[in-house]
């Protein structure tokens, strides 16, 4: 009966101190309204939106694929700051696809976080069938490279991450 009215007692909890925050005022009013709001929210959103809790495998691969991350967008910052401050001409923007083996929420979801992530690329789309993810390229080399590229450096890894 408990779990029914309170489905997420702890995003109820999180959302109440939410609110209370926004609001900047502690009165009683207040705690009703942002508990109600709370238990609300929890209740309307259920259990079709959250994700399975992540298993997590193989910590090397992680801590390896960490270290690839800020290495990449450490040079890709210096190189994103040396095409801006050159000449535009010299700019190259395409749009890329990159055909997708995962089909694991989260890693599909870290894998546009770091594509993201990483100055000078952005992920623009995924398709709906989740098979293709559509990244805008500020200066396109060799499409061909790139894709390889995320392909072996991030999906790969991820994909060992989630035991996908």
């Amino acid at each position: 009966m408990m779990k029914r009215l309170f489905p997420r007692p702890w995003l109820t909890v999180v959302l109440l101190a939410t609110w209370l925050l926004l609001m900047n005022d502690v009165s009683p009013g207040n705690i009703v309204l942002g508990a109600v709001l709370g238990c609300a929210i929890a209740f309307v959103v259920g259990e079709g939106l959250w994700l399975p809790p992540a298993r997590f495998g193989r910590p090397r691969v992680l801590v390896r694929l960490v270290m690839h991350v800020l290495i990449d967008i450490v040079v890709a910052n210096v190189e994103v700051a040396l095409l801006v401050l050159g000449p535009t001409q010299r700019l190259r923007p395409a749009f890329i696809e990159v055909p997708l083996d995962s089909t694991h929420e989260i890693a599909l979801t870290a894998l546009i976080s770091i594509v993201s992530l990483s100055p000078g690329t952005l992920c623009a789309e995924l398709s709906d069938d989740r098979t293709r993810l559509i990244v805008h390229v500020l200066d396109l080399d060799d499409e061909a490279a790139l894709v390889a590229l995320i392909k072996t450096r991030y999906e790969a890894p991820l994909m060992e991450i989630f035991a996908c």
